[in-house]
């Protein structure tokens, strides 16, 4: 039996069962936003993958990506206090130490963490490749059994509207839902004030970078948004220089939000990001306020 300890308020943990990226860090941080809406006072815990040290440390909007990591500089920038350590208990109770008012954590990316007891397991989905061969690594893309999905309180796919093989089996319980990322605009990095408009932009000049698990689900997006772009995938959380963006006749670069925290600090005026959302099932919501108010009434 694995050793595991609970803190003082209800622990919501989103993960996966495999490896690369399933649109965990969206859903995180809409459902922060969705329990914000219903009276909750929302923190979260991370590993902060490439985050400098073990200590945990809280996440400020500005820090440095080399010391934090990607992920956790976007969760922070929505408001709700996060905390990184590769120890999520610690991470935890650091939060809660530093904000006392915090009444639930959400853990991102703590599936497989579990040492840090928690009330509510969320397991993301790609719709677009599912479990893969439905083995484990290495020999498939499984992290643990493709049953552990089944033992989770609820499971969340990413789809994309219209492709079939993307529709998941839904109930009205919350139990399995279906999510979507929408764009929420384009953002100009080295001025975010500065009006985008890709019509603008000549066509065969543009290019598109995409450093996260899945960098064609970034890059089909762009294209039903209209955007014609030169495509150019990064292995996951790749620590973005200068040159890595120096394309010759380039009038603008597109990345994600999750490569614009490492990209700022050089940005141009060609540098830009696209900002997304992740729309949820408030059937998933009320799943998890009523795991988290029974806890609590206990």
């Amino acid at each position: 039996m694995l050793a595991s300890t609970r803190v003082r308020v209800p622990v919501v943990v989103v993960g996966n069962v495999t490896v690369g990226g399933t649109g965990k860090t969206p859903l995180v941080i809409a459902l922060a936003g969705a329990l914000a809406a219903e009276g909750r006072r929302p923190g979260i815990v991370s590993r902060g993958y490439g985050a400098a040290g073990d200590a945990p440390r809280e996440v400020m909007p500005g820090d440095d990506p080399a010391e934090v990591g990607d992920e956790p500089l976007l969760l922070a920038a929505s408001g709700v206090p996060v905390v990184v350590a590769r120890d999520r208990v610690a991470a935890a109770r650091a939060l809660l130490a530093t904000h006392p008012s915090c009444d639930v954590i959400l853990a991102d990316d703590g599936l497989q963490h579990y040492a840090l007891a928690r009330d509510v397991e969320i397991v993301v989905v790609d719709g677009t490749r599912g479990f893969g061969n439905g083995r484990l690594l290495p020999a498939g893309p499984l992290r643990e059994p493709r049953s552990r999905a089944d033992a989770a309180d609820a499971v969340v796919t990413l789809a994309t509207l219209g492709t079939p093989r993307e529709r998941a089996t839904v109930d009205t319980r919350g139990r399995r839902t279906t999510m979507t990322h929408v764009p929420a605009g384009l953002r100009n990095l080295a001025d975010p004030s500065r009006r985008v408009d890709p019509s603008a932009w000549p066509q065969g000049t543009v290019h598109a970078v995409a450093g996260t698990g899945n960098p064609r689900r970034f890059f089909d997006l762009l294209a039903r948004m209209g955007i014609e772009a030169v495509p150019h995938a990064f292995a996951d959380h790749h620590a973005f220089v200068p040159a890595d963006l120096d394309f010759a006749g380039a009038s603008a670069v597109v990345m994600t939000a999750k490569d614009a925290v490492k990209c700022a600090r050089f940005a141009d005026a060609r540098l830009h990001a696209l900002d997304i959302r992740a729309v949820i099932d408030p059937a998933l919501v009320a799943l998890i306020m009523e795991r988290i108010d029974g806890r609590q009434a206990a």
